[in-house]
């Protein structure tokens, strides 16, 4: 990137690594300086709760908003009804009206954290595209919007291409898709003043559609920025963990569980990490990706720290670094570990351990449970776990259990009243 910006948003999304691509720079700087730029990334509203690999870009729209722009987040209420086949290898189940509602509602909680909503003129806006996808006269809409597409054009996008390459249907329900999205942005751009459409590099196709596309019904300038497509330095997609999705929300991951994601951070990701979902200043995120031997450890504890606190506070971050000390370094309970309650009932004359160990989220089947105990992975009170036939009583339990899964995953079971 050899560009340099006038704009303070340009050289944040540059200097911290944010920036993948962007379809005119000098433009979009220029545009940036003469005042507030509204700019929207859009969110299909597919979970109840978005995970870690969204995560870069809701910091885009904090840093936009702390920059002097006016960020929008648009729930995707009317393109989830049609699913976004881009990169996927297959068709995305169809979700009900009320589901959509019921996402947008889990996935909106966690967006209060990182940008401020309200009427100024920096303050951002949540939107749902079901305002104006979900009335379009089909007819109207054709004549309209699809005499600008060109069929052949939209077969060459990689997102497409990729899936007709490999043989597998794509219905032409997911091809619309690209069509909405690209609506989307002329129609931000109409009813908001919306400059800007942000996004993952993989939504470059669909973001030149939509700048096209309001070029020709309204000829205005709009433009596009991307993000790189993150993955772990080990090659892992960004936002998985061995035990599945690493979601916001604190019902669906607790605030340690969280916490405990960022700290296991691989040494070499922990620098770049830091520019991306802290706000240290770059010469602090420099100097601690740059720490060595056991050092690096406390680098991860401070990255561990910020990325909780935006979240879910400095309460809960402060919290799970207590537990994580109390955990490891003096192999205590530690109050704050994710937590199986049971009932008298529930237990009967006895539960076995193998069940603990599946339904306090440690393994994902009695069969993976089984495997971590015969493999000396598995641990009970700190002490090694050798016996997979073990049967825990509710008279264990007068004193809570702690559970562990290798050095780094632990829970608590508990007895109810």
């Amino acid at each position: 990137m050899t560009y340099h910006p006038k704009s303070e948003f340009l050289r944040v999304m540059i200097e911290r690594g944010f920036l993948a691509d962007c379809t005119d720079y000098q433009g979009l700087d220029e545009t940036l300086i003469t005042g507030v730029v509204p700019a929207y990334i859009g969110f299909d509203a597919t979970a109840k709760s978005l995970h870690v690999g969204s995560l870069i870009q809701i910091m885009m729209l904090r840093w936009l908003q702390k920059t002097g722009h006016k960020p929008i987040t648009l729930m995707g209420g009317g393109t989830t009804k049609v699913g976004d086949p881009s990169f996927r290898a297959d068709e995305r189940p169809l979700l009900s009206p009320a589901q959509i509602d019921d996402n947008i509602a889990g996935i909106g909680k966690v967006f209060a954290q990182y940008v401020t909503y309200g009427d100024g003129p920096t303050d951002a806006l949540m939107l749902n595209n079901d305002e104006w996808l979900a009335d379009l006269n089909y007819l109207d809409f054709l004549r309209d919007i699809g005499r600008h597409f060109s069929v052949n054009r939209m077969l060459s996008f990689e997102s497409v291409k990729s899936r007709l390459d490999r043989e597998q249907s794509l219905s032409f329900l997911e091809f619309n898709y690209m069509i909405l999205q690209a609506y989307d942005f002329l129609e931000l751009n109409r009813r908001y003043g919306c400059r800007l459409q942000m996004g993952g590099s993989d939504q470059w196709g669909n973001i030149v559609n939509g700048i096209d596309l309001t070029r020709r019904v309204l000829d205005n300038e709009i433009f596009g920025l991307t993000s790189p497509l993150l993955t772990t330095s080990d090659g892992k997609k960004m936002g998985k963990s061995a035990d599945g999705a690493v979601w916001l929300n604190a019902e669906m991951r607790s605030p340690y569980e969280f916490w405990q994601f960022w700290r296991n951070t691989t040494d070499a990701d922990v620098g770049r990490f830091l520019k991306l979902y802290t706000e240290l200043p770059i010469e602090d995120c420099d100097r601690l990706g740059a720490l060595g031997g056991s050092e690096i450890n406390e680098a991860k504890i401070v990255l561990a720290n910020e990325v909780t606190a935006l979240l879910h506070g400095a309460e809960a971050a402060a919290a799970a670094e207590a537990t994580a000390r109390e955990v490891f370094e003096k192999g205590g309970m530690g109050d704050d570990l994710p937590t199986l309650s049971l009932t008298a009932a529930e237990i009967g004359e006895g539960i076995s351990i193998v069940q603990l160990i599946t339904r306090s989220g440690l393994s994902k089947s009695g069969k993976e449970a089984k495997r971590l105990i015969s493999d000396n992975g598995a641990r009970l009170n700190d002490a090694p776990l050798t016996d997979s036939g073990l049967m825990i009583t509710a008279a264990d339990l007068a004193e809570p259990l702690k559970l562990s899964a290798g050095k780094k995953r632990h829970a608590l079971v508990v007895l109810q009243g």
